[in-house]
């Protein structure tokens, strides 16, 4: 799953790396714990022109009567998002990605508590999260399509988002036709690295650099 992440690559390295046209309501950047609810940038593609464009983290079926009318969606199944009603029509027309430098995932402790770890590419470059977005009143709102947990997850969880290597990007976003199904698989061995962090992160207010910084041994 994908409950928190970061960007610390500013928005115009990544508009530059997806070759997508930067939008004036982007986010600042770095942020080292963002947070559901909040603005993130996402990369769309409208007839093979790309947007790196504000949405906001939640995606808001289209019956909802108000932000808060259902549970909130932040995370989409891969296995379930063809046949569920919330994301049907928006895994075959409404494809995005969600640039992240990194993302917290949480081991529970036997004493039950909550362990962080940090997760990054071992190349150092941007995550390509997959995406599914939804226009809900004048809203753009965006989910994060989880998988299983690849061999670099496996043992903290059984779930982890869905990245997306460059080649395969046109195919998400709708612009190589067909078979962007087949993309929804876990992440390849050796593809991320990870390290403990502060438990201060455990808190949606905190921020700051030293959020990710390896935890003291």
């Amino acid at each position: 799953m994908c409950g928190r992440f970061t960007i610390t690559h500013p928005n115009e390295a990544l508009a530059s790396m997806f070759d997508a046209v930067m939008g004036n309501d982007l986010p600042p950047s770095p942020r080292f714990n963002i947070c559901p609810t909040t603005p993130v940038a996402v990369v769309t593609s409208d007839s093979g022109s790309r947007r790196l464009r504000a949405m906001r983290w939640g995606f808001l079926p289209a019956w909802y009567k108000t932000p808060t009318d259902g549970p909130l969606i932040i995370n989409a199944r891969s296995d379930t998002v063809a046949q569920k009603p919330a994301f049907r029509e928006a895994v075959r027309s409404r494809r995005c990605i969600v640039p992240a430098s990194g993302f917290y995932e949480w081991q529970t402790a036997e004493d039950g508590t909550k362990l962080p770890w940090y997760f990054t590419r071992t190349d150092g470059q941007p995550m390509a999260l997959a995406g599914l977005w939804q226009r809900w009143g004048d809203i753009d709102t965006v989910a994060i399509v989880s998988t299983d947990a690849g061999p670099n997850m496996r043992g903290l969880h059984h779930r982890e988002a869905l990245m997306l290597e460059a080649a395969d990007w046109p195919l998400w976003l709708g612009e190589a036709g067909h078979g962007a199904a087949l993309l929804m698989k876990p992440s390849a061995e050796g593809l991320t690295q990870c390290h403990r962090v502060d438990r201060k992160v455990n808190s949606n207010r905190a921020e700051g650099p030293d959020l990710i910084e390896p935890l003291a041994a």
